[in-house]
């Protein structure tokens, strides 16, 4: 699972600094000519293209890791299973889900639900395969020996922090306080020395929330769930988990224990369009189906290729997958259930990573490169992360990228929306790219209903707005300038205003054929 927003540690002390943005709630609609915000010209398209035009409505799949049913901005557009009767504790519609009224999670059982997971690599190592891999078991070595370090180092950072705030004596110290102190050896000058930095920017308050609190919380997950071997939280599930072809397992909770991302990348795609919305979807006529598969940690290859195989039976049209690996322990379970999807003419939209590396040389798990040699997926678009700013920081620096891996770039960069308990956040992360352009695609599709899969991925390709200039993303830890056609294939960011004009092109192409 790509995280929101990971908090970036150097060495043992040095943070990343914060960032501040002052751009409107939800800047992926403006336009680049009107607004001078490089969004994909959404608020354009829906005045000048689709106001009076009549539109179906499109089932789109949120596979991920769970989602607030309840939030005021989601409520209204969820996929209800017309099968199903709702709570009745009867498989209506004998799909060996019971109660599956809006969707269902693949990682949940009868005795409860999987918050965190391992990362593929530990459960591979678990398996035994670093035996045959000597590269796998020095990579786990050193992932695990990493996330202890920096558990011991934001401690000691903390504990020294601690140390300098109780001698201020202020519960909330200012930048003026910090400058003020003198510290007592050479571990409270570096710590003070940080402080100063950043409160030139954000408060004391924030600084020990987003940099020490969560990073702490962070590293300490890796260390002792996501990096250890002796974790395995799939009894909870109750499956065989070796039977790749077993499918009747899971459970209703489609919020699950951890469902901020989810409900973040559901507002994106479809959160409804009104004058009273915080934040608004890029579909209007959108039915989010919730389907649960992705837990804090890295995916299994068995719950997306269900939970991919679930969203096409029950005629998803669209499968948004926010997330992603470096390792897979089954992919011919999940190729097999791409196939089927594209079979039932499903669009799917991947993100394409937040390593800031180039996908074309690293493995990025799930691909639509086939593992039995038989070729690609067709209809899957892979999507990178793009800013607001039409300058050389235009592609977050945090997003993958591939001239062949990767088909187009998408508002990816603090980005407003949905999280459960009524409530709403930035976040960063090609996780928010991908539901942009599943968002569009949804958005074509609900107004030339005609077009196939296919069709809409060409359109969508075809329609976007080059980028003529370099941009600077990171090789080896260093800031490069590159063309941007270098990063994708298209070498542009996703238009919605020039891809609807499209789709209308291509209707009337299609009647007069």
């Amino acid at each position: 699972m790509f995280k929101l927003t990971t908090p970036t540690f150097i060495g043992l002390f040095g943070l990343i600094s914060f960032q501040s943005f002052a751009q409107a709630p939800d800047w992926q609609h403006l336009d680049l000519q009107q607004d001078h915000v490089f969004g994909i010209s959404t608020d354009k398209a829906y005045r000048e293209l689709l106001k009076g035009k009549k539109a179906k409505p499109v089932v789109v799949a949120i596979l991920d890791s769970g989602t607030d049913t309840s939030h005021r901005d989601l409520s209204s557009v969820l996929w209800n299973n017309p099968r199903e009767k709702p709570a009745n504790g009867r498989d209506d519609d004998h799909n060996g889900h019971i109660d599956d009224t809006h969707g269902w999670s693949f990682i949940g059982g009868a005795k409860g639900d999987v918050q965190y997971d391992n990362l593929e690599l530990t459960r591979l190592i678990r398996r035994g395969d670093g035996k045959q891999r000597p590269e796998l078991q020095t990579d786990f070595d050193n992932q695990r020996s990493q996330a202890q370090a920096t558990v011991a180092g934001i401690t000691r950072f903390r504990d020294v922090l601690d140390t300098i705030v109780h001698h201020i004596n202020k519960q909330v110290p200012t930048l003026e306080d910090f400058r003020a102190y003198q510290p007592e050896g050479a571990a409270q000058a570096h710590v003070k020395s940080i402080l100063l930095q950043q409160l030139q920017e954000g408060t004391y308050n924030n600084f020990r929330k987003q940099q020490l609190e969560e990073g702490l919380a962070h590293f300490r997950e890796q260390a002792d769930y996501q990096l250890n071997p002796e974790f395995d939280p799939r009894p909870v599930v109750g499956d065989d988990y070796n039977n790749s072809a077993e499918t009747n397992y899971g459970n209703r909770n489609v919020f699950g224990p951890s469902a901020l991302h989810g409900t973040h990348v559901a507002g994106i795609v479809g959160a409804r369009r009104s004058d009273t919305s915080k934040v608004r979807g890029i579909a209007d006529h959108v039915r989010l189906m919730i389907v649960r598969a992705v837990p804090d940690g890295d995916e299994r290859d068995k719950d997306i290729a269900n939970g991919i195989r679930y969203a096409a039976d029950n005629g998803a049209k669209v499968i948004n997958m926010s997330f992603g690996k470096p390792y897979s322990w089954d992919k011919p379970a999940v190729d097999a259930a791409a196939k089927y999807a594209l079979s039932k003419d499903v669009l799917l939209i991947q993100a394409a990573g937040n390593s800031g590396e180039n996908i074309d040389s690293t493995a990025n798990f799930p691909t639509r490169v086939f593992a039995d040699g038989s070729g690609t997926a067709g209809a899957w678009i892979v999507v990178g992360a793009s800013g607001w700013q039409d300058d050389e920081h235009l592609a977050a620096s945090f997003s993958n990228y591939g001239k062949t891996a990767v088909d187009v770039f998408a508002p990816g960069e603090q980005i407003l929306s949905t999280v459960p308990g009524n409530a709403y956040v930035r976040e960063n992360g090609t996780s928010m790219a991908a539901p942009v352009v599943t968002g569009l695609a949804a958005l074509i599709r609900e107004y030339y209903p005609k077009l196939s899969a296919m069709q809409v991925k060409e359109i969508i390709l075809q329609s976007v707005s080059k980028v003529s200039h370099h941009v600077t993303i990171n090789k080896n830890g260093q800031p490069v300038s590159v063309p941007f056609s270098d990063l994708c294939r298209t070498g542009g960011i996703v238009n919605a205003y020039e891809a609807l004009r499209l789709a209308e092109t291509y209707t009337k192409e299609k009647k007069s054929t």
